[in-house]
């Protein structure tokens, strides 16, 4: 299934391709104060809408995951990193696209704050 996605105010727009059968809530620093429910897919089946400098990325910890938001409305659609095998993977936010009912999506608990 092709899905949208966006920022709050349109400033990142991307399209997603995938079947989303579960997501993940980390709760890590970063992701429990952000709220996101990740789906993760391989870095391919992202595809941005807009240009990539309008792109804002933070990073920390260890520094291998790039978190992407939007500098004007502050919204964290996706991340970047990799996966153990090195294959290139995006975290998408569920919450940012449009027409998902996320909770009807299993929820899978991640215990990073321990990582």
């Amino acid at each position: 299934m092709n899905y949208k996605g966006s920022c709050h105010c349109g400033g990142i727009a991307f399209e997603v391709e995938g079947d989303i059968k579960q997501v993940i809530s980390c709760n890590c620093s970063m992701c429990s104060r952000r709220g996101s429910l990740l789906w993760f897919v391989p870095r391919d089946s992202l595809r941005l809408k807009t240009p990539e400098q309008q792109l804002s990325t933070y990073t920390f910890n260890k520094h291998v995951i790039q978190h992407r938001f939007c500098a004007k409305c502050g919204i964290h659609p996706f991340g970047e990193g990799t996966d153990p095998s090195g294959n290139r993977m995006a975290a998408i936010n569920v919450r940012c696209l449009e027409g998902v009912d996320f909770t009807a999506i299993p929820v899978q608990h991640f215990d990073g704050r321990s990582h």
